[in-house]
């Protein structure tokens, strides 16, 4: 050290000592004064809404089908081959129209014999009347005909009256068998089947018809539907339906009646819907996909489908009682993308949970909130 202009000579040691004594003294005078945490726990709210009677209405779809209005298979009433044909497939018929004619030899023969028999029963007739009259005559002069012979004529005439009534009626019923040979339309329709050709050998025994023959057009388009949606009905009675050969476009028909029974093989009910079919565009035997827009007839407790709780072993709602947490089993029946509607022992007022989960136990306490 000299005087005047002073001069400090540190050591590297000296000063790497000074330095950590500065760092640790601005380091004490900068540490955080302690914050207080003021969070407080806060309990969860529970999300509820007041049950009440509403009604529910819901889409539904179903398969179908179309058939006939009316439908009849056409076979032979006597044996005998198809002499003549007068349809064929896809034409028109009208009721009563003559289709085809079979040629029965045999049965012909038999009404020129039953027709000779009505000849001569009528023939004994006269005969057996004649003679009666004649003793009847005779018998006027006492002692001339003895009273057994008038009687025994009086028998001979009576039999022979009823043997002549019985030879008409068995001409009459020939001549009705002779009509089996003609085969006709039973109601105005369309051939839809045509299984036979001339010379064909058909007979009462086959178990094929001749012609199928539809009215097409009225169609029905039946409807299996299950037993839980018995209760509601089609809204204005009206379904909507398509068809695979028209993709694009949707057709009406009208509920016309119910079976009133059920299937007990699948537990559904058949629905019968009209179609008017007279512009010929759809068919008989066409699959239909119908959108059913059903409206249940009574108000009923409607939910949304998250307040249900649902496990393998039941179904159930939470309901609030006393600010507690109460299960109650509940059956779930027809439902839509939003709500279900439910059966249980439960009243109108009665507050539940919206958002029901398997973690709200019976008796918790809940902070409702709507």
């Amino acid at each position: 050290m000299q005087s005047g202009n002073m001069t400090i000579k540190i050591s590297g040691l000296h000063y790497l000592q000074l330095t950590m004594m500065l760092l640790l003294l601005v380091s004490c005078n900068n540490d955080p004064a302690p914050v207080e945490n003021k969070t407080a726990s806060k309990a969860d709210s529970t999300q509820v809404f007041i049950l009440e009677k509403d009604t529910l209405s819901r889409t539904m779809t179903f398969p179908g089908e179309l058939t006939p209005m009316n439908k009849a298979q056409e076979f032979a009433k006597v044996a005998g081959h198809v002499r003549r044909i007068y349809v064929d497939i896809g034409d028109h018929v009208r009721a009563g129209q003559v289709i085809a004619v079979l040629d029965a030899p045999e049965l012909i023969a038999n009404e020129a014999q039953v027709s000779a028999d009505v000849q001569a029963a009528k023939a004994r007739l006269a005969s057996s009347r004649d003679a009666f009259s004649r003793l009847q005559l005779a018998a006027h002069v006492e002692g001339t005909i003895a009273l057994g012979e008038l009687e025994k004529m009086r028998n001979q005439l009576t039999a022979d009256s009823m043997g002549y009534e019985a030879a008409r009626a068995k001409r009459v019923s020939y001549a009705q068998i002779q009509d089996y040979l003609y085969i006709r339309a039973p109601f105005n329709g369309i051939v839809s089947q045509r299984n036979v050709d001339p010379g064909t050998l058909v007979g009462t025994g086959s178990a094929t018809p001749l012609f199928i023959i539809e009215d097409n057009l009225l169609l029905r388009l039946r409807l299996a539907v299950p037993e839980l949606y018995l209760a509601t009905v089609p809204h204005n009675g009206i379904v909507h339906f398509k068809v695979d050969a028209y993709p694009g476009e949707t057709f009406t028909a009208k509920l016309s009646r119910r079976s009133g029974a059920l299937d007990v093989r699948n537990r559904t009910e058949t629905w019968e819907f009209l179609y008017d079919n007279h512009s010929g565009k759809l068919e008989s035997g066409m699959y239909t996909n119908v959108m059913l827009d059903m409206d249940r007839k009574l108000s009923s407790f409607v939910v949304p489908q998250t307040a249900v709780v649902t496990n393998l072993e039941r179904s159930s709602v939470i309901r609030v009682k006393d600010g507690k947490a109460e299960w109650v089993d509940v059956k779930s029946s027809i439902n839509n993308d939003q709500s279900t509607e439910i059966v249980g022992t439960l009243n109108t007022g009665d507050t539940l949970v919206k958002f029901a989960v398997d973690d709200i136990k019976p008796g918790k306490v809940l902070i409702t909130k709507k």
